[in-house]
């Protein structure tokens, strides 16, 4: 049994989910469940390596998180959204989906330059969202060596590919496959 084997039975998995093959793992059940959710901000809390300017929480999972994590480690919320959702000036990022291309943005000035920033979002998959996420606040003079996940589903290797981009990588649960 693992340390977090609680947290991941409150995880409900959806098979063929939104389309046939694929196991969607549910987290609306663990954010049901109060005990639960305050756990996982604890235990989150714990493995953060700190001290953190900024919790960076991508659209919209990701929010809920980063803003239960930003009040006991004493640290700001950076929202990185969906392009076109913030006001005022923005910068963005471009990152590649399945089929196309989608951008991400944050207010130009959201942080200073040399700001301590921790990546925050409810599951890593492929990776591919939360990398484009580094290279924002990286371009906008962030330091980001360090993002925490709910979830990862390993066999899609997308915190390797964070590991690979020098950021430490903690997830309280793992689920084999898609």
């Amino acid at each position: 049994m693992s340390a977090n084997d609680d947290l991941k039975a409150l995880i409900r998995t959806i098979p063929n989910f939104p389309r046939p093959g694929i196991q969607f793992r549910d987290i609306t059940t663990l954010l049901l469940d109060p005990s639960g959710m305050a756990r996982t901000v604890e235990r989150m809390a714990s493995a953060t390596q700190g001290p953190i300017d900024l919790i960076a929480g991508i659209e919209a999972r990701g929010f809920l998180f980063a803003a239960a994590l930003a009040v006991p480690l004493n640290a700001g919320v950076l929202l990185i959204r969906k392009d076109g959702k913030l006001p005022g000036a923005t910068i963005a990022e471009d990152y590649a989906l399945e089929y196309g291309q989608d951008r991400i943005a944050i207010h130009e000035d959201a942080l200073v330059p040399g700001a301590r920033v921790m990546l925050v979002d409810d599951l890593i998959a492929t990776g591919g969202t939360a990398r484009a996420a580094i290279r924002l606040i990286r371009k906008a003079g962030g330091v980001v060596n360090q993002a925490q996940f709910l979830v990862d589903l390993p066999d899609l290797g997308g915190a390797d590919k964070l590991r690979s981009d020098g950021v430490t990588v903690d997830a309280l649960v793992a689920f084999p496959g898609h």
